[in-house]
């Protein structure tokens, strides 16, 4: 294969817990950071949890020099949180809000009021377009009763979808940050499956990190130790994923993380670790590279569909779960109000006794009866904003599930190319009609 080009691009990521009034030592980590970068030079810089605009323009400032280019989406009502530095042209962004983040009532969590979402920036890498993505998902609070999951698992198949359509033209997509998964739960397994996203840590030549990339570990200080529970030296959560395409092939020469600590600095950049990947994308012959594609190996790519079916199955098992959660909360916040408009009404029908009687007194103190009566009134709203809340809840697990019927449909009819495998897997392939949830986890 003729290489005609190669490009080194640097790829920075970083969750910059960035909570205003919250996250200590906020000011100081912003300077430190941006020092950091000045110092560095990355070619992109993808930051997650910016929640301050104010932060970003004064990163903006600092690195005005080193990257003339920039964008910060909003988003939420606290904003997206994602931000995005490049020494490339960015020559059109993009953001896509999930339809699905969490609970408004739960305030001590927050994931609702951030607006979680996917940005995207096309750049110019010399003769090369790349679409660049930076994501936050849903923070995966207990994860033995993880009430979230089915939103995580319908924001991972919105992120692969978003990726999958609109990079259909780039030369390169590079997507980065705070994914709150393992490399083993099944949302991570759903995106880097579906789009083809290579994890540069694995793929790096050489790592130079915290052990097994670990980018939440227990030796930072900022780092609440119950929280790693039962992981005790910490989980990987943070990526930088990368694909080529028929132009270029990419490659990851090394990978680095900080380790909790930073030289000259009485505190890390941040609650989680920072990634650098030195990619390097090497642009080939078209031609020649059809016809290596041609001879490639039958079996492998269908063992790669069957992997995806049974990937997706899995995810609308558990989006089918969510369904189930959020119908019998719906059915609690309705019989809620009834039991509120039952009484309300009740309270209204006393109220009337004494005008029905001509002036008969009222048979209950009337500061408790407009405390009883306010009661009944503030249940009745709630619980008409709760059946909005899940009404709207069940339409966008709704709408994921059937997506998600429909692509194990698309994926069975390109298993039916592969006759042989067919022949030999039939037991592992949904039979035409059947449900594939019914399947057993381990088909």
């Amino acid at each position: 294969m003729a290489k005609t080009d190669s490009i080194n691009v640097r790829v920075f990521s970083l969750n910059c817990w960035g909570i205003c009034y919250l996250s200590k030592h906020r000011c100081q980590r912003y300077t430190m950071i941006g020092d950091m970068l000045c110092k560095e030079e990355h070619d992109i810089i993808l930051l997650q949890e910016v929640w301050s605009e104010k932060d970003y323009l004064f990163l903006k400032k600092k690195l005005a020099s080193s990257h003339l280019h920039s964008h910060y989406f909003k988003s939420g009502f606290f904003g997206s949180g994602l931000a995005i530095f490049s020494k490339h042209r960015i020559h059109d962004t993009f953001l896509y809000r999930y339809s699905l983040n969490g609970y408004p009532y739960m305030a001590h969590h927050g994931d609702w009021f951030g607006g979680k979402a996917v940005g995207m920036a096309i750049l110019s890498i010399g003769s090369l377009i790349a679409n660049v993505y930076v994501t936050h998902l849903h923070a995966e609070y207990c994860r033995e009763k993880d009430s979230y999951l089915p939103h995580r698992v319908v924001q991972a198949w919105e992120l692969q979808q978003f990726v999958r359509h609109t990079s259909v033209g780039a030369d390169v997509v590079i997507l980065g940050g705070d994914l709150n998964m393992h490399p083993q739960d099944l949302g991570s397994r759903l995106v880097r499956s579906y789009t083809g996203l290579q994890d540069a840590y694995l793929e790096a030549a050489k790592f130079d990190g915290c052990e097994n990339g670990m980018t939440l570990i227990a030796d930072n200080p900022f780092i609440n130790k119950t929280e790693l529970v039962p992981f005790e030296k910490g989980i990987r959560i943070d990526y930088i994923l990368f694909k080529g395409s028929s132009k270029v092939d990419i490659y990851c020469d090394s990978m680095s993380t900080t380790k909790g600590s930073i030289p000259d600095h009485p505190f890390p950049y941040s609650d989680h670790e920072a990634l650098t990947a030195h990619l390097r994308l090497e642009s080939h012959n078209l031609t020649e590279t059809r016809r290596h594609g041609q001879s490639g190996d039958e079996d492998h790519a269908a063992g790669k569909v069957a992997e995806l079916v049974n990937i997706v199955t899995e995810a609308r098992t558990e989006v089918k779960v969510g369904l189930h959660c959020a119908e019998r909360m719906r059915y609690t916040a309705t019989r809620t109000g009834m039991m509120g408009l039952a009484l309300l009404l009740l309270e209204l029908a006393i109220a009337a006794v004494p005008w029905l009687a001509l002036g008969t007194e009222h048979p209950f103190p009337r500061t408790s009866f407009y405390l009883l009566a306010v009661l009944c009134f503030a249940i009745l709203v709630t619980t008409l904003l709760l059946y909005v809340f899940y009404t709207m809840e069940l339409k966008s697990l709704q709408g994921a599930e059937d997506q998600m019927r429909l692509a194990v449909g698309s994926l069975q009819e390109k298993l039916r190319a592969f006759p042989l495998f067919q022949a030999h897997n039939s037991e592992r392939i949904c039979p035409e009609g059947q449900d594939p949830s019914t399947l057993s986890p381990g088909e």
